[in-house]
Formats: C-alpha cells, structure tokens, sequence
C-alpha cells in the first residue's frame, strides 16, 4: 500500500508539471489524490483533505466524463490554483506528522544533474567536483 506522504508527494510532483492546471489537477487525482484514505492523515489534515476531495469530484458529471472532471471543468482558474496549493498544505501537514511522531519515510531517489557548461568526461571523471 503506497503511503499518504507518497501519494501526496506524487500527487505536488504532478503539480509542477507544464501542463494547464486543471490538466495537472485532474492527473494528481487520479493517478494518487484517490489511493489517500482519510485515516492515513494526521487528524489536523482530514478535514482539509475531505473538502478537497468533495471539491475534486463533487460535481455531477455529464455523459462520457466522471466526477472529477467535471468538478474540475467547473472551477475557476483560482480555485484549481487554490486546490493545487492545498496539496502542496497537505503535504507539509503530513510531513511534520511523520516529524512529530518519529516516523521513517522513504528517501527520496537521488537524481543525479550535469551542468549544460561541463563536458561529460569531466563529470564522469569527477574532474568538476575535485576543482571546487
């Protein structure tokens, strides 16, 4: 079973992608917004959660789409943006939660950059990280 932090933590990962917001909103929904039940969240956490979620899919849909589309066709461009920013406000909660109580996550993969100005020989040789 994939965690509250990690589903929340995909979910703001979906966020910050190109795509228009409600595009993103709907994607985090679906792909990690829905795995969260509400007793995985710290108590601080479940009202906001459940408001976002009767916000997400509360809307009767029309033929041929679901809740969630619908719900988010419905909204304005600042209330996606606001419904975006409470992910983001969930995550944070859900971390300090795991902070406060001791609890492990899961690192986070390392993902490892290369500067556009450094030849790849030199980052491979790790020639840059000996000259700084």
């Amino acid at each position: 079973m994939v965690s509250a932090w990690q589903s929340l933590h995909s979910a703001t990962l979906e966020l910050v992608r190109s795509a228009p917001i409600k595009q993103r909103l709907i994607a985090a929904y679906r792909r990690y917004l829905s795995l969260i039940r509400e007793d995985q969240l710290p108590a601080e956490a479940r009202g906001s959660f459940a408001q976002m979620m009767r916000n997400l899919a509360g809307v009767e849909p029309l033929r041929g789409e679901d809740a969630v589309s619908a719900s988010v066709r419905k909204m304005s461009i600042q209330e996606a943006d606001d419904c975006a920013a409470l992910v983001v406000e969930l995550l944070g909660m859900v971390s300090r939660g795991l902070e406060a109580g001791g609890a492990q996550r899961q690192p986070a993969a390392v993902v490892q950059l290369r500067s556009v100005e450094c030849a790849p020989a030199e980052f491979e040789s790790g020639a840059l990280i000996a000259a700084n």
